[in-house]
């Protein structure tokens, strides 16, 4: 009867420790209870992350602003680092979340846990205004393309717009892809003649060239199947408490108009994006 006693007690301790650091494990527990959230941003791709004064700003950190409000007495520790390593960083656990603008692909949601999207990601090109020579994403064979360095989902939708509709009409993909540190590099590039188009998605140029029409023109339609941006996190049990409170954000951002109020404010118009559960990517 003893012994009976002292399984069940030992039973009962062990149960305990396991409840402990499962609690343990709850990241947005130890968030909350340590008081910081710390996020990896790469402050270069506007309109949705950039430095201004020295201050990260833009559509996503507005979204991050309004989504930090449902966490009360926590402080945002907003980190600017560089787009190539930011997701080794996440895996790493150098940081809680990546809340830079990601395209949700099949590589990355194998290995990532993405958050409900935010924006469209289609793909398109810019040109220099004027240009009449290239009228539509089939313009790019035979071309010299610029592309932002570690946009891997770009390459892809570009090596499959090759195969599946530049080199069967035309025989030839483009003719040279020069990659660049940021976007704003590429554009310079493209004003200087240095390439003959850019490759970035609709929101991202939609503002360039309403700064800039005179310099730049946007080719529509997109080329390239449906993409969706969004945030990550640790595809882990730890994380996924994380994982759902910004995805619950996000979703009542979109209900309650907020987010449509950012994206007339950042980018002129507005968008559509699934709600209902993260999107299956498309490449």
């Amino acid at each position: 009867m003893i012994r009976g006693f002292k399984f069940v007690a030992l039973m009962l301790a062990c149960f305990l420790m396991l409840g402990v650091q499962a609690q343990a494990k709850d990241l947005l527990s130890e968030v909350k209870e340590r008081g910081e959230l710390v996020v990896a941003t790469e402050a270069r791709f506007a309109p949705f992350e950039m430095l201004k004064d020295g201050k990260i700003v833009g559509y996503s950190k507005d979204l991050l602003d309004e989504i930090m409000k449902d966490l009360p007495g926590v402080k945002l520790n907003q980190l600017d680092l560089p787009y190539q390593g930011i997701l080794a960083g996440l895996v790493a656990k150098r940081y809680d979340f990546v809340c830079t603008s990601l395209t949700i692909t099949k590589e990355r949601a194998a290995k990532y846990a993405f958050t409900l999207p935010f924006s469209t990601a289609a793909l398109t090109i810019v040109k220099r205004a004027g240009d009449d020579s290239i009228k539509s994403g089939e313009d790019m064979a035979g071309r010299i393309i610029g592309i932002q360095a570690g946009a891997a989902p770009y390459f892809t939708a570009l090596k499959d717009y090759e195969k599946e509709v530049l080199i069967p009409k035309y025989g030839k993909g483009v003719a040279e892809l020069q990659e660049f540190i940021s976007s704003d590099d590429a554009y310079a590039a493209l004003a200087g003649k240095r390439v003959d188009a850019v490759i970035n998605t609709v929101p991202n140029l939609a503002p360039l060239v309403k700064e800039r029409p005179d310099v730049f023109e946007i080719v529509m339609p997109p080329f390239g199947p449906p993409t969706y941006f969004a945030w990550a996190g640790r595809k882990d049990a730890e994380s996924a408490s994380l994982v759902q409170f910004f995805s619950d954000s996000i979703r009542k951002l979109n209900e309650n108009g907020k987010m449509a109020e950012l994206q007339k404010k950042w980018f002129g118009f507005t968008m559509d994006v699934p709600m209902d559960k993260v999107p299956e990517p498309v490449n």
